[in-house]
């Protein structure tokens, strides 16, 4: 999810939020909100000036399952499963002499792969910005630092890579120790609630299964009901995703939700439906202006100036078709931005149905952190999402082959 870094900055202040938003309404008027469904989440946090969204849309799907199994509720640490995750990262870009691109962002999937592997800490044990007095992150000087040194060992004129003496190479305790410096150093073991845990012991404790999760999707470019790898950047464990048509996918959103499941939700927010107000609509512009061409043709003709208006009072939603959701994948329109936690539904006074999504800027927005999106907006923009796979409705279980 590779525009986070940029997204996430929008959320540090009020004052920059405006400054950054000149195309978009500065006041989301006119819309009101009844809550029809809301499932128990932990509090909203900010990722402010670091693309790992990934990491923190995924912790907060995982400790809201814990509050779904009755466990309790927990706050994990960003920061440790993001240093394991960059050090896996820049390992891959090394060994394929920088074909695997390296950057701050990544996957769900790096989560649900990293608590089983690495284990998860208390947030108490790895805060974010306490090496340089903050109590925020700021990944700036840290990304300049490591997409440098990961540079210049995956790209640069080497014969052979230097390794100590016991056959680590030397560059990955050098990235350790930018990684040690910016982020802190990794806890072997901690002490949660009088016990005293590694991070595998405590990640164990929960009684988590990273085999439950699953990934969907929904491109006609493969086949459907088969897992494929989505063909974007940060996708760089290469993980697969289950490919359902569109109406499927929406059935597993609306069906995980009432049964009390919330839902990882991996999104295209450069649309400008996506406001940073925490609105996300995808109006039927035909009853703002008559323009030739499909409802959807017609909503990319229009200017930003026309779409800010369509977007600034609730209206009809269009529905895409599958074939439109595959001609904005294809043609870089929608794109691997963000993610986020869907947790609920709600309508709109004129009848229009949202999902309540929990976003990781902090209080941003009219909502103080929490957007309101549309199911039409949730159609066309979903990049994939990840689930627990009881989640789904039984014909598409089935479908898939899942037990």
């Amino acid at each position: 999810m590779k525009k986070t870094l940029l997204l996430a900055a929008l959320s540090i202040t009020a004052t920059g939020l405006a400054a950054q938003e000149t195309n978009q309404p500065q006041e989301t008027a006119g819309f009101e909100f009844t809550t029809v469904k809301e499932i128990p989440i932990t509090s909203i946090k900010d990722q402010n000036r670091a693309g790992t969204c990934w990491c923190y849309s995924t912790l907060s799907f995982i400790e809201a399952e814990l509050l779904r199994m009755n466990k309790g509720e927990y706050d994990f640490s960003e920061m440790y499963i993001v240093y394991n995750t960059y050090m896996d990262r820049a390992d891959k870009a090394i060994r394929t002499h920088g074909d695997i691109s390296f950057s701050q962002g990544g996957s769900f999937y790096d989560v649900i792969y990293g608590m089983k592997k690495f284990g998860l800490v208390p947030e108490a044990e790895m805060r974010p910005g306490v090496m340089y007095g903050d109590t925020l992150s700021n990944h700036n000087e840290l990304s300049a630092v490591t997409d440098a040194y990961v540079a210049a060992i995956a790209k640069g004129n080497h014969k052979k890579l230097q390794t100590s003496p016991d056959g680590t190479p030397l560059w990955r305790k050098g990235l350790e120790g930018i990684y040690d410096a910016y982020l802190g150093k990794r806890p072997e073991t901690f002490v949660y609630n009088g016990v005293e845990y590694t991070p595998q012991s405590f990640y164990q404790s929960l009684e988590l299964n990273a085999d439950d999760y699953v990934s969907l999707t929904s491109y006609t470019h493969h086949p459907f009901y088969e897992p494929f790898v989505i063909e974007v950047q940060d996708n760089w464990r290469w993980s697969t995703s289950y490919n359902l048509p569109i109406d499927e996918l929406m059935d597993v959103f609306d069906n995980a939700i009432d049964k009390g499941y919330t839902i990882a939700w991996g999104s295209d927010v450069s649309e400008q439906g996506f406001t940073r107000n925490g609105i996300a609509v995808m109006p039927d512009i035909q009853k703002s202006q008559e323009l030739g061409g499909s409802d959807m043709a017609r909503w990319l003709k229009m200017t930003a100036a026309e779409k800010a208006e369509a977007i600034n009072r609730p209206l009809p939603q269009k529905n895409c078709t599958q074939e439109e959701r595959q001609i904005a994948y294809d043609n870089w329109e929608t794109t691997d931005d963000h993610g986020m936690l869907i947790y609920g539904k709600a309508k709109d006074q004129i009848g229009n149905e949202y999902y309540l999504v929990k976003n990781s800027w902090g209080k941003a927005g009219k909502y103080k952190g929490i957007w309101y999106a549309s199911k039409a907006f949730v159609r066309y923009k979903t990049m994939n999402i990840v689930v627990h796979k009881d989640a789904l409705p039984k014909n598409i279980k089935e479908k898939l082959g899942l037990k």
